[in-house]
């Protein structure tokens, strides 16, 4: 609790006066996010700034700054913790054992009445372990100063992705500038004051200490006269880690002195140390992070163990080469900008809104209400869900269930990996941002060496790989068989990178694909000739059973993406698409509709019309996915059912989907009422058409209420929140992302569909609600590696442009708006396409 109140005291203390506009400094664009107090509360106020390997939660203090610090791949568990960790995998030796309770558990679900298994704990391990993300302690900076402040102001710019305070003290006005550089792989944190005065005397320390337990204390010492080494261990055992700081400062009038002070017993070694800054006019710190862990030793060839180098020589060089003479602080901004700018241009979206330069972001969110909204507000939602992505991606893991920001050692379900992935990146490919690589690296060496190993003991499965959960090769069963291969596919749908599809997509779809061939098995619950899953249940939701909707739509969407990419990977075995020709026909295709109208969640009967769980795993073919959205009768009907052969038609599909969202409620049910349910119910109403429940849900998610209680589902700084009444929230990543994707899924709309000969389907403004009724979009992508530019006014849209990438393949486009065709080409590489809309 010790930096909390302490913060809060000076909060209480010494503000008396705060900004009544939006501070100096902040864009005129309106595109960024500012206060008029410090933060108090790390999930409700604190400001992020990363890139990719390092995060830093930013309260915004004066003379005392606590920066909160987290390392991507600090983790508490996994085989450094216990060697003999093994991924919640059985012993190879219980195979045969492992197959056989296989055969029983799918032999009671089939001879069930219901095609039920109360449970399959004998194919179940504990997590063992299994460990959490970790924060990494802070950074504590104090200047040497005293008296009242007033003129206070921070503020997060999100054209810079940098966080800034001002105020005024002791006759002097100071800024402190934070920013993660991704070019240089540190995070620096600068001081000024007015007129290039001499600042107070500056200190730099680090502590381990956190709000839960804390970390095991580090070794802090001087590795020179100006850097600060700190070397500890996320736990006893666990992964070692190392920060490296460095101070810089200049002054133009006078010498500054620079001291690196010891503190502890020189005989008993070094237990801590801080730096000094006396006679600056301007000083920065620029610190660089990591751990011992290697993702390329994830295999079995280094037996799982994911351990690598000391980080020390490795560090050491990014901090000499981001520290150089030759770099002015200026210089470091600017690259880190220019890369910043690169990640999110060209795309743009306009959504009508003026920027509110009078009214600081928690008041914005205050004042907001559901259906009437704020269209400045939700453009920032928009913007700041795209700057969450790039500054936590772009490292060597992908984003986590928090990004890559964590407070505590052991944090809410362990800030893993899991389901949470695939909404992290649904606005990705669609925005253009480059940031997929390390998700793509994470499948391929965290998750396939032991997969297969899981494949082969649980399954007994000699092909492909397979994983049920999340980090460190945790591969083991935890009922949920994460199928992310849609992610993979849609790159190379996206860029028509072949290079990249042949190298690693296409070996990572074959992969799961082959896996697959041999999971599906024929029901012999229905005996109707089909392939089915089993056990599987629909995620987080009860039952185990077979053929569960939400498995059964992704494989069929992955078969097709082997289909569809088979020859632009340059594979020759014909074989293996034979076979998966074949088994995609036979399979059920995870559409059937039950008795009161509904698209069933399970192949056996088990909705409820009072349902209404968080997740929507049987509507997952309508959106993020396809297989509801592009349903063709003649590749998915023909449903034996009880000896007749049934064959829906598209819009049946598309009602008994509306009526189980219909059901399924508004995201506030009595299981959770989080905004990442929110994001995706907007999503999936969006890509029915419907604008004015697309609106309704995307607006209660940043605020709704609860019988007579405001929820929270954003804090003031924009951070999603789940059980946001309490005092200190935790925070999930996940409708922060998911946010600008529904929003887009509102604007333009161009699904996927089962074959490359299928035309390719571009709606305008599906969506569009009557709060914003003009507006544009700039270099938007679809598939086929078009990019579009939209304008609309009126409500409707007044001009579209697509234009081709040189080296996309001939696809047939056709652009439809208010269930009209108002266009089409054929896609030819680097055509451009006008059209204006009457």
């Amino acid at each position: 609790m010790g930096f909390k109140i302490s913060v809060r005291a000076l909060t209480l203390v010494y503000f008396s006066r705060y900004a009544q506009s939006a501070p100096p400094g902040f864009p005129q664009s309106g595109n960024g996010l500012w206060y008029t107090q410090p933060g108090v509360s790390w999930s409700k106020n604190y400001l992020p700034i990363g890139n990719g390997y390092l995060g830093a939660m930013t309260p915004g203090g004066t003379a005392y700054e606590a920066t909160q610090l987290n390392i991507e791949s600090l983790w508490t568990g996994g085989s450094f913790a216990d060697p003999t960790y093994n991924g919640g995998n059985m012993l190879p030796t219980e195979s045969s054992t492992m197959a056989n309770d296989m055969r029983n558990i799918r032999q009671t679900i089939f001879q069930s009445s219901i095609g039920e298994i109360d449970n399959i704990e004998e194919i179940c391990t504990p997590a063992g372990a299994y460990g959490s993300y970790a924060g990494a302690g802070y950074l504590i900076s104090t200047l040497n100063t005293t008296g009242k402040v007033s003129n206070y102001a921070r503020w997060l710019d999100l054209d810079e992705a940098t966080t800034h305070t001002i105020w005024s003290q002791a006759n002097l006005t100071f800024q402190r500038d934070s920013f993660c550089s991704h070019p240089s792989g540190a995070c620096v944190q600068h001081l000024t004051t007015s007129n290039a005065t001499t600042l107070p005397t500056i200190t730099h320390a680090f502590s381990s200490f956190l709000p839960e337990t804390g970390l095991p204390t580090p070794n802090i010492t001087c590795f020179d006269n100006s850097t600060l080494q700190v070397r500890g261990f996320v736990a006893n055992p666990g992964m070692l880690y190392e920060f490296l700081g460095r101070v810089q400062a200049v002054n133009p009038n006078g010498a500054v002195s620079i001291l690196c002070n010891h503190t502890g017993s020189s005989t008993k070694g070094m237990v801590n140390a801080s730096l000094t800054i006396s006679g600056a006019s301007e000083s920065w710190f620029t610190w660089v992070g990591g751990t011992e862990y290697d993702q390329d030793a994830g295999d079995r060839a280094h037996d799982f163990t994911f351990r690598g180098a000391d980080p020390h020589l490795s560090l050491s060089s990014l901090l000499a080469s981001a520290t150089s003479p030759n770099l002015t602080y200026a210089s470091i901004l600017s690259a880190h900008t220019n890369d910043f700018n690169a990640v999110m241009s060209p795309f743009a979206l306009s959504l009508g809104q003026s920027p509110d330069l009078f009214h600081s972001t928690d008041q914005l969110l205050a004042a907001y209400r559901t259906d009437i909204g704020n269209t400045y507000l939700e453009w920032l939602l928009f913007n700041y869900g795209r700057y969450l992505l790039a500054s936590s991606s772009r490292g060597v893991l992908p984003t986590n269930l928090q990004g890559k920001w964590a407070e505590n050692v052991n944090n809410p379900w362990s800030c893993d990996s899991n389901i949470n992935i695939q909404m992290n990146y649904w606005v990705a490919e669609m925005t253009g941002m480059d940031v997929t690589s390390s998700l793509f690296d994470y499948f391929e060496k965290n998750w396939a060496p032991r997969g297969e190993e899981t494949a082969q003991i649980l399954y007994n499965i000699s092909r492909g790989w397979v994983t049920h959960n999340e980090i460190f090769g945790h591969t083991g069963m935890k009922l949920d068989v994460f199928l992310q291969m849609d992610h993979v596919w849609d790159h190379f749908d996206y860029t028509n990178d072949v290079e990249w599809w042949q190298t690693q997509g296409w070996p990572l779809v074959k992969g799961v694909a082959s896996f697959h061939l041999d999971k599906l098995i024929p029901d012999l619950h229905f005996n109707d000739s089909t392939l089915v899953v089993s056990p599987c249940n629909s995620p987080e939701q009860a039952p185990i059973t077979l053929a569960c909707a939400h498995a059964q739509q992704l494989i069929w969407q992955l078969f097709n993406s082997v289909e569809k990419g088979y020859q632009a990977a340059g594979d020759t075995d014909s074989a293996f698409l034979e076979e998966v020709m074949s088994k995609r026909a036979q399979m059920d295709k995870g559409i059937r509709i039950g008795s009161w109208g509904q698209l069933q969640e399970w192949k056996v009967e088990k909705d409820m019309t009072t349902d209404t769980h968080r997740h929507l795993s049987h509507l997952i073919g309508l959106y993020p996915g396809y297989a509801l959205t592009s349903y063709d009768a003649s590749l998915q009907g023909g449903l034996l059912v009880h000896g007749t052969y049934l064959n829906y038609t598209k819009d049946q599909v598309l009602d008994a989907a509306e009526i189980s969202l219909i059901h399924r409620g508004n995201g506030t049910g009595p299981d959770g009422d989080t905004g990442w349910e929110k994001a995706w119910r907007a999503a999936c109403w969006a890509q029915l058409g419907n604008a004015t429940e697309f609106y309704h849900i995307l607006s209660a998610s940043a605020h709704s209420f609860i019988i007579y209680a405001v929820v929270e589902n954003f804090g003031p700084n924009l951070f999603s929140l789940y059980d946001p009444s309490s005092s200190d929230p935790i925070f999930q990543i996940d409708a922060n992302l998911g946010f600008p994707a529904a929003v887009l899924n509102a604007l333009l709309q161009a699904p996927d569909v089962p074959n490359l000969s299928t035309p390719l389907i571009v709606t305008l403004l599906p969506a569009l609600p009557s709060q914003w009724p003009s507006g544009s979009i700039k270099g938007a992508r679809i598939r086929g590696g078009i990019s579009v530019n939209l304008q609309w006014s009126g409500g409707r849209p007044t001009a579209a442009v697509f234009t081709v990438d040189a080296n996309a393949q001939g696809r047939d486009v056709r652009v439809m708006y208010a269930d009209n065709v108002v266009g089409g080409f054929v896609t030819t590489g680097g055509l451009t396409h006008s059209l204006s809309i009457e």
